[in-house]
């Protein structure tokens, strides 16, 4: 990758975060009477919908105070993050412990969902901005609130309700997410036995949901990895796996470039890009067939803005650990056609959901499932790791 083009996308990344992604939702998101963020948006901003998702009071508490701790602590970005802690610990906890899904715009409980994702969004917020904020009290609430979904999703998550012992099924979700918020809980507040945590999830996904002798990754599989020769047991879901390749590659970055990591990241962003990359119409499809039969979901070939925000992260990420000019290539083509795509010139951020053909299907910017956080982490991560291999660069000329 030439110097001129990283300079470029550096700037891509940068402004698009610090200019549009993060304005647009202070904003137009943040709700100065009751507190936190809402992200049912319609395209110029405009809220259509007060109902708060309790996963984006942690995500965009974690995306501002995350920029606080690695950019510049600015005094906004701490008062919106910690107004969504403040909205988070005072209505999305239930009696149980355990966090809800849906609430109103006060904060009265509309839905709660099996899964403890919310949980899990609210460890990183809490980690991070007990970081950002130096109070202690914010991170011992994120390691009950990373033990909460980790004890949850063990015991009532693995095998969801939803399914017999028929046919018993566990999500990649799971330890995909136990990964990447146990990443950040070490990052932040150095929490004991993340590293443990990540170490289990990596060798579940490896011994479970790999199967190299078929080049793909399942979402979901048998309790021993079983595959299931059904809808859900063959259903493939490119952006997820490709999400987990760069959780995979990341550890691989910080454990000194490490081999065996670098080889399994590389190995589901191949399968998965082979799999999931529309060749006729460019970006990654929503969902794939282990055998190439047709997916039940009829939204499978949609493009949905996240499968290509991950994609974008995991193959330039995979190009700075191999240097394999491959993903430089995929690199480009998973940015230029998302750009060419997604963004809103006229009120900025991106839509979230087009046709297989990129012709925009709806135009919000937000509901209760796309708010700020992929985006966004997409623009942090690409831009710090570009910044750095400006460096390397600059120090092996030098």
């Amino acid at each position: 990758m030439k110097l001129d083009r990283i300079n470029d996308l550096i700037a891509v990344y940068r402004d698009g975060l610090l200019d549009d992604t993060i304005p647009f939702w202070i904003k137009h998101g943040m709700d100065l009477e009751h507190g936190g963020v809402m992200t049912n948006l319609d395209r110029d901003g405009t809220v259509i919908d007060t109902d708060k998702s309790v996963w984006f009071q942690g995500r965009f508490a974690w995306t501002l105070a995350n920029l606080c701790n690695t950019v510049e602590k600015r005094p906004e970005w701490l008062a919106a993050s910690r107004s969504c802690i403040d909205f988070m610990l005072k209505h999305c906890y239930d009696s149980d412990g355990r966090m809800f899904f849906h609430v109103t715009r006060e904060g009265r409980p509309i839905r709660k969902r099996r899964q403890a994702f919310s949980d899990a969004f609210a460890a990183i917020a809490l980690g991070a901005y007990a970081k950002a904020s130096g109070d202690n009290f914010y991170a011992e609430k994120a390691v009950s609130s990373f033990n909460m979904f980790v004890s949850h999703m063990t015991t009532s998550g693995a095998v969801p309700p939803k399914f017999t012992d028929e046919r018993p099924m566990k999500g990649l979700s799971f330890p995909m997410i136990t990964l990447v918020t146990a990443q950040c809980l070490r990052e932040s507040i150095d929490m004991p036995g993340a590293t443990e945590s990540i170490n289990v999830a990596i060798q579940e996904i490896r011994d479970d949901f790999m199967k190299p002798e078929l080049k793909a990754v399942l979402e979901s599989v048998g309790p021993n990895g079983e595959i299931y020769d059904h809808f859900d047991g063959r259903m493939i879901t490119p952006g997820h796996a490709i999400e987990a390749a760069w959780f995979i590659l990341h550890e691989a970055r910080l454990r000194g470039n490490d081999p065996a990591l670098i080889a399994m990241g590389t190995d589901i962003l191949d399968w998965m890009w082979e799999r999931g990359w529309d060749t006729e119409y460019g970006g990654i499809l929503y969902f794939r067939d282990l055998k190439n039969l047709p997916v039940q979901e009829y939204w499978h070939d949609m493009k949905f803005w996240w499968p290509q925000n991950e994609t974008i992260i995991a193959t330039l990420l995979a190009y700075s650990l191999t240097g394999n000019e491959k993903y430089a290539e995929w690199h480009r083509m998973a940015h230029d056609w998302a750009y060419s795509h997604f963004p809103d010139p006229e009120y900025g951020e991106w839509y979230g959901y087009l046709h297989r053909d990129g012709r925009v299907s709806v135009s919000l910017k937000g509901n209760m499932w796309k708010g700020p956080f992929h985006m966004p982490r997409m623009q942090w991560y690409c831009w710090q790791l570009l910044e750095e291999m400006v460096s390397c660069t600059s120090s092996i000329n030098h």
